[in-house]
């Protein structure tokens, strides 16, 4: 087993995490489908302790949302928005994918070839779509009307 363990090592390091290599757009999108799960979770836990807080009385509670009341927290709830949109958005896309909409019909391996990356890649162009014009209406609400 050692022997093979010197062909396998990981020279990449964190790179090879994030690097998509051949696998482009999808690679990605599901590395940020990653990332904002992650952050959403961080978000959860966090509502959850500010939240606790008021067992402490209105005068915590009250100090509390001074602190959580302020510009950078704004932004911060926002990004939180925006990767809700994401995750959900892409969790679509995937759910799809694996029931096999919007991949196309199988054709056979005849030059040029054809593979369910290039046949669904509209499908990942109408994620982005949605996505921005999900993100510019809740910029518009959180920011422009007051």
């Amino acid at each position: 087993m050692e022997q093979n363990a010197k062909f396998f090592k990981n020279n990449l390091g964190v790179m090879g995490f994030i690097y998509a290599g051949k696998y482009s757009i999808e690679r990605y999108l599901y590395i940020l489908h990653r990332v904002t799960g992650l952050g959403i979770l961080l978000y959860f836990i966090l509502h959850t302790f500010v939240t606790y807080v008021r067992v402490y009385g209105e005068e915590t509670w009250e100090s509390t949302m001074a602190v959580v009341e302020n510009p950078l927290f704004k932004f911060g709830e926002y990004l939180v928005f925006i990767a809700f949109i994401f995750h959900a958005i892409n969790g679509l896309r995937l759910f799809f994918n694996e029931l096999g909409l919007g991949i196309g019909r199988p054709v056979p391996p005849i030059f040029p070839y054809s593979n369910t990356i290039v046949r669904h890649r509209y499908v990942v162009w109408c994620v982005g779509i949605v996505f921005v014009i999900c993100a510019i209406i809740a910029f518009y609400d959180m920011f422009i009307i007051l």
